[in-house]
């Protein structure tokens, strides 16, 4: 598989919603992705209070997809991350330039 044609998702996403969004992912076979825990603020500059503002919790789930699937993930993350309230969060698609497994060496995926 050429690596030039792969894309990689970034969805920041709530963290109380992760599990239902990797589900729905996992049913539309997009099983690889990684997962982690951050902190930030986007539009709304986080959480406003008498003495400033703080950043929100979230969950940064990372995928990466061949070309024409873009368009289904994306569909699945945001049917089943979608609250409707402010701080939805945001997905972001990037090309994938090189991909090197560690323990081999090789290159490509």
């Amino acid at each position: 598989m050429d690596v030039g044609s792969m894309k990689m998702i970034w969805a920041v996403i709530r963290p109380e919603i992760v599990d239902k969004v990797v589900k729905a992912l996992m049913a539309g076979d997009f099983s690889a992705m990684t997962r982690f825990d951050v902190y930030g603020r986007g539009k709304q500059r986080g959480i406003a209070v008498a003495s400033g503002n703080y950043d929100m919790p979230k969950t940064v789930l990372m995928l990466v997809v061949e070309a024409g699937q873009v368009s289904d993930a994306v569909k699945i993350i945001e049917e089943h991350a979608r609250t409707g309230c402010i701080g939805d969060g945001r997905i972001f698609v990037a090309p994938i330039e090189q991909a090197y497994t560690i323990r081999t060496g090789e290159q490509g995926l």
